[in-house]
């Protein structure tokens, strides 16, 4: 399983293949402007969640609805590839399993709290989610 040791590497690794991404860097690059405090916080946030450490005190889906726009389920299918390969290379099968998994529930939940939004927000919206 993952140790505490594991995350803050993962963490950095996975990030600095997001920044250099072609459709996700500029993204991330425009919202995140002190990448050594983004790392801390991801890495409290991913304790918190895997280790049950309780270190996270944010808000993930609010902060992730301050950039709904941006973020589409594409978007979301390339962070989630990006974290499978880097959680490939630098965990154990077991632990790189356990966090994809984790990573998949948590990206359904914002998109799904994303499409709520959005279909609040303009209930004839095809883009809504009530097709």
């Amino acid at each position: 399983m993952i140790v505490e040791a594991d995350i803050r590497p993962l963490v950095e690794r996975f990030y600095a293949r997001v920044r250099a991404d072609a459709d996700l860097g500029p993204v991330f690059d425009a919202i995140v402007h002190d990448w050594p405090d983004h790392h801390r916080r991801l890495t409290d946030f991913w304790s918190s969640v895997m280790l049950g450490s309780g270190r996270y005190k944010g808000n993930p889906v609010a902060l992730h609805m301050m950039h709904a726009q941006g973020l589409t389920p594409e978007r979301f299918d390339r962070w989630l590839t990006i974290w499978r390969e880097t959680s490939e290379e630098m965990l154990s099968p077991q632990a790189a399993a356990a966090v994809q998994a984790k990573a998949a529930r948590i990206a359904e939940s914002l998109q799904l709290a994303i499409r709520f939004r959005r279909g609040a927000a303009d209930p004839f919206s095809t883009k809504g989610g009530h097709e």
